[in-house]
């Protein structure tokens, strides 16, 4: 494992620290059966049944996954 040969500041810490950042997830808008629902792009959905119990997962309207 490596280790530091000096103590790194308190200053320098903070600088290092300070440049992680989040980012705000890109969303696509879609309207499903009058239903507004935001998703991330290029990712697999799951579909759903009436009750709410998952069935597959689907990318561009192709089943790509058993639930």
């Amino acid at each position: 494992m490596a280790v530091p040969k000096r103590k790194m500041s308190r200053s320098n810490t903070r600088a290092r620290r300070s440049q992680w950042k989040a980012s705000v997830p890109t969303l696509v808008k879609t309207v499903e059966n009058g239903r507004v629902t935001y998703s991330l792009p290029h990712q697999a959905k799951v579909v759903t049944d009436s009750a709410g119990t998952a069935l597959f997962m689907e990318y561009k309207g192709r089943k790509v996954a058993d639930a």
